[in-house]
């Protein structure tokens, strides 16, 4: 379950970003996750749950975006929302797209706390 290496490379990299603020607690964090990241949601909400017990995160909110899968055709430049990374244009048929954005796997913001 690769999910979990996910979950806790975000709590090493939580850790070393609270360290850097010298902060005390994380309040809450959130993240992007695209829809074609590779991530299965059910697997990672577990691995979450699991991962971050007596960790930093223990009592953060947990906030996760779903950014849709978008595609960019090679042949006629129309960006599409894309159901997989193989989705032809539907403007020209063109097979040949690049896929611009739904794969995202980050942080975007987290809340820290210096007591």
């Amino acid at each position: 379950m690769h999910e979990l290496s996910i979950v806790m490379s975000i709590v090493d990299t939580v850790e070393k970003e609270r360290e850097k603020q010298q902060a005390d607690t994380v309040e809450s964090i959130e993240l992007d996750i695209g829809m074609l990241s590779g991530v299965e949601m059910d697997a990672f909400y577990f691995a979450w749950e699991a991962g971050v017990g007596k960790t930093l995160l223990e009592k953060a909110t947990l906030k996760v975006n779903r950014p849709p899968a978008k595609a960019k055709c090679s042949a006629c430049e129309k960006i599409f929302v894309a159901e997989s990374s193989f989705d032809a244009c539907p403007e020209c048929g063109n097979p040949f797209c690049e896929i611009v954005s739904g794969k995202e796997l980050r942080i975007k913001r987290m809340t820290v706390i210096k007591n």
